[in-house]
């Protein structure tokens, strides 16, 4: 019988080669993706060039307003600040008075955080005159009036009159009413075009996971169907959307059309560096009645929280990404309770988590239990397993197999057991990916050196940047990368070596793993790093009371002779794999008949 002694000298080159290559294959793609961007950049430039020529155009309705020309008027409750500016009649700046977005100076999350700032949105609707001439009310100036809550804002145009009347309410509701009299006289249409230009702000630690949770999000049939956009493209031209909205990590900015938005579309980019993480695009069509706008909106700037969210009654809780199906069910019902439940203790953000990982590895123990169980009954059988090996070694493979097998059956040890406890963390693991991005109430709350459990922590700073790592070292996800190594060497050593040459070695493939992990989790929230830790860490606490304190390999021996004795029926997974091979066999033999008569 061989001992296992870790990694071999050969282990160590083959895990070394590997290595290299993934790097190699990094750099690779990093520098492709490099020069995509470059191009991407070239083109991005262009298009800016062209709309600042079209925009241009648009503006020469009132070309003499000046900066001094520009009134604002402001509304505020304890949940939102909101400025609206003159020209255009817009929502200038909105303030969420809870709320804090963070400092990349301070490293802190204490500034004011403003969805709406710096004129990073714009709208207005849009159509013609009977002279073919466009006109959009963001050009137009508007003079502002303040009665309580409410704020009228009205323009002329061509003995037109148009009026923007917003109300500010609460849970984060600004009401907005359109109305015009005497457009008719002026245009000819019979809908009028929505434009939304929205750069998304910065308000998060990282960047990155903040950018890809950016994208456009809207609900159609009657706020029975939602759907998100991610993409550079969103068309939606078949569909009726109720509500339109920019999504972002913790935050999202909607306008509901009480009527709907008709033939919908919208285009995004990546911005690269700065104040924005992204820009996006919104185009629709509103009716009009006898060519006048007297239409009903409703904007929406809040905090992705799941309670408030379902408040509404409109599907905005599909706007906070929980996962599909069987993911978002375990986040809603699940964890979030559970996470709920256990802070209500008074205890601090990363201690939840803590005892949230013991609650679920308690459920889980019962297979984990199983799991080790059969390792350590395929450690027991192993000399016969060598033996045989031994015996076949010239022999055809499948042949060698078959007796493995054989062993295995009489032995009672279903090897596909053992992918029952993986297939169980999978579902596990992609819910708590989702949960701990996007669950505001872990927004902000440090542990330890992690200032914000939602956002890596980055305590080792690089003086460069690595592809696919970037310029730190996550303290928490090289703990967890550590520890999972270790559970890796600790559960491989009964894992069976490739009898036939060619085929890779599992064991280094094993190995990669937790190093190819350390790149996710490098740039991922650090409560999800803390998470699998803790969990990893138990795990090698179990294996050891399991290994050390309640199997007893003597027991399992005598079991093992139990089952010869009297075999187990041969199940219909085995029987099928046993039948598939003398197929196989069957076919080899012929073939090699056939060779020796040629």
């Amino acid at each position: 019988m061989q001992q296992n002694n870790g990694i071999d000298k050969s282990q160590m080159i083959s895990f070394a080669v590997l290595c290299l290559v993934l790097f190699g294959f990094m750099f690779y793609f990093q520098n492709k993706q490099s020069k995509e961007e470059q191009v991407k950049a070239q083109q991005q430039k262009t298009e800016q060039a062209k709309n600042a020529v079209k925009q241009t155009q648009a503006s020469n309705i009132n070309p003499n307003v000046t900066p001094g020309a520009i009134q604002t008027a402001s509304l505020s409750n304890k949940e939102l600040n909101v400025e609206f500016s003159s020209l255009g009649g817009q929502v200038s700046k909105v303030q969420l008075a809870e709320y804090k977005a963070y400092d990349h100076k301070t490293d802190k999350a204490d500034l004011p955080l403003y969805l709406i700032d710096k004129k990073n949105s714009n709208y207005g609707f849009q159509f013609k005159d009977k002279t073919g001439k466009v006109i959009n009310t963001k050009d137009l100036v508007f003079t502002p009036a303040v009665n309580g809550n409410a704020v009228t804002m009205t323009a002329n145009y061509n003995n037109a009159v148009i009026q923007f009347v917003y109300t500010l309410l609460p849970k984060y509701t600004l009401d907005f009413k359109v109305r015009t009299k005497g457009l008719a006289a002026t245009t000819a249409d019979n809908k009028a075009d929505f434009i939304w230009d929205y750069s998304v702000r910065n308000l998060e630690k990282g960047r990155a996971q903040e950018q890809s949770h950016s994208e456009f999000s809207y609900a159609f049939n009657n706020y029975k169907d939602y759907d998100y956009d991610g993409r550079t493209d969103m068309n939606e031209e078949k569909e009726t959307l109720n509500w339109i909205g920019v999504k972002q990590q913790f935050f999202s900015s909607v306008i509901e059309a009480k009527n709907g938005f008709t033939q919908s579309k919208g285009n995004q980019e990546t911005i690269e560096e700065g104040e924005y993480l992204k820009k996006l695009n919104f185009e629709g069509f509103v009716q009009m009645t006898g060519s006048e706008l007297n239409q009903d909106f409703t904007w929406y700037f809040m905090p992705l929280d799941l309670p408030l969210l379902k408040s509404y009654d409109k599907n905005f809780d599909e706007i906070l990404p929980l996962g599909w199906s069987f993911i978002g069910w375990m986040n809603r019902g699940f964890f979030m309770p559970m996470y709920n439940f256990i802070a209500s203790w008074g205890l601090t953000a990363g201690w939840v988590i803590f005892l949230m990982t013991i609650i679920v590895k308690l459920i889980l123990s019962p297979i984990m239990y199983k799991q080790h169980k059969l390792s350590a009954m395929m450690k027991v059988i192993r000399p016969e397993i060598d033996e045989v090996n031994a015996k076949l070694k010239d022999a055809d493979p499948m042949k060698k197999q078959q007796a493995t097998m054989e062993i295995y059956r009489k032995a009672g040890v279903n090897q596909m057991a053992g992918c029952l406890p993986a297939l169980v963390q999978i579902p596990i693991f992609y819910a708590l990916f989702r949960f701990f991005p996007n669950f505001i109430d872990l927004r902000g709350q440090g542990f330890w050196f992690a200032k914000d459990l939602t956002a890596y922590d980055d305590l080792i700073k690089l003086p460069f940047k690595v592809p696919f790592l970037g310029d730190h070292l996550s303290v928490f996800a090289l703990a967890c990368t550590i520890v999972i190594l270790i559970y890796t060497v600790m559960t491989s050593g009964n894992m069976q070596q490739p009898q036939q040459e060619g085929m890779p070695n599992m064991k280094v493939l094993m190995y990669i793993f937790p190093i190819t992990f350390l790149f996710f989790l490098n740039t991922s929230a650090s409560g999800l790093s803390w998470y699998y830790f803790v969990s990893n860490a138990i795990n090698i606490l179990i294996i050891l009371v399991i290994k050390y304190v309640i199997l007893d390999e003597k027991k399992i021996h005598a079991q093992i002779q139990a089952n010869k004795e009297k075999p187990k029926a041969e199940g219909k997974f085995q029987k099928r794999m046993r039948e598939m091979m003398e197929k196989a066999q069957d076919q080899q033999r012929i073939q090699e008949q056939q060779r020796k008569k040629k």
